[in-house]
C-alpha cells in the first residue's frame, strides 16, 4: 500500500501523455496513463485513482459523458484537459461534475499545480476531521463520496460537490464568502470561478432536496456569499 496519490491520464496524444506522466512524477505522484476510454474504464475496475485528467476528444467516446458517470460514481477529482477554449464548453464540462478545466495548450506545471490544489482540499483530508458528519436528518460521508437521506437513500457525492459540502459543515450557522471560497477551494478568480461555485452549489441543493425558490439548508446571501444554516449532530 501506498500513500502517494495516483492520477489517472486519458488522452489519445502519446506526447501529452508522456509530457504529463514526467512533470506528475518528478512532482512525487503515481501516474497511469490511457489511450482510450475504454481502457481506462476498464482499469477502474482495479485502480482508485486520487484524480483522473480527461482529453474531451477521445476516439472511441464522448469525453463529456465519461465525466459525468465518473462525477456520479467516483471520489476523485475530475479534471478536463482539453483543446475547446469556448464558454460553453467549459460551463458544460463544469455541470456535468469536472472540478476544474484546463484548455490546451498547457505548461505540465500549471497542471501539477492544479492537481495539488484540488488533492490539498478539506475534503481529503481523513487524517484531521471526522468524515461521517450528520445534519438535519442528513448524513455525509466523506470517506466513500456519498450522502445518505434522512429516508436512507444513498447519492453519490462528487470531489467538488464534498469539497463544498465540507466547507459548509466546517462552518455551519456563518457566512461564507465568495473569497473565502476560492481561498479554501483553490482556482481562478473571475467568472469562471464563480460560475463553477455555482453549478456546484446547485447540484448540491439538488442532492439534497431543496427548494431553490425556499432553500432549508444552503442560503445565498446576495452580494455576500452562502450560510449552511442547518446544525451538526
Amino acid at each position: 500500500m501506498t500513500d502517494t496519490p495516483l492520477i489517472a491520464i486519458l488522452d489519445d496524444e502519446p506526447e501529452i501523455r508522456r509530457l504529463l506522466s514526467q512533470a506528475l512524477e518528478q512532482s512525487g505522484f503515481r501516474t497511469q496513463s490511457f489511450s482510450r476510454a475504454t481502457e481506462f474504464e476498464a482499469a477502474l475496475r482495479r485502480i482508485t485513482p486520487d484524480a483522473c485528467l480527461i482529453d474531451l476528444g477521445l476516439p472511441d467516446r464522448d469525453g463529456l459523458a465519461l465525466v459525468h458517470r465518473l462525477a456520479s460514481e467516483s471520489g476523485a477529482a475530475i479534471i478536463i484537459i482539453s483543446g475547446r477554449a469556448q464558454v460553453q464548453d467549459r460551463v458544460t464540462g463544469l455541470e456535468l461534475g469536472a472540478d476544474d478545466y484546463i484548455i490546451k495548450p498547457f505548461e505540465p506545471a500549471e497542471v501539477v499545480a492544479r492537481i495539488r490544489a484540488r488533492l490539498r482540499r478539506p475534503a481529503r483530508d481523513a487524517t484531521a476531521r471526522a468524515q461521517t458528519l450528520r445534519f438535519a436528518g442528513w448524513t455525509a460521508d466523506f470517506d466513500r463520496y456519498v450522502l445518505m437521506s434522512p429516508d436512507g437513500v444513498e447519492t453519490p457525492l462528487s470531489h467538488a460537490e464534498a469539497e463544498v459540502l465540507r466547507l459548509f459543515t466546517d462552518n455551519p450557522r456563518r457566512l461564507i464568502t465568495r473569497a473565502q471560497m476560492l481561498e479554501t477551494l483553490g482556482g481562478a478568480a473571475g467568472d469562471s470561478f464563480d460560475r463553477a461555485m455555482d453549478v456546484r452549489i446547485s447540484r448540491l441543493r439538488t442532492k439534497l432536496g431543496e427548494d431553490p425558490k425556499n432553500p432549508r439548508l444552503i442560503k445565498t446571501i446576495y452580494g455576500a456569499g452562502y450560510i449552511f444554516l442547518a446544525e451538526l449532530d
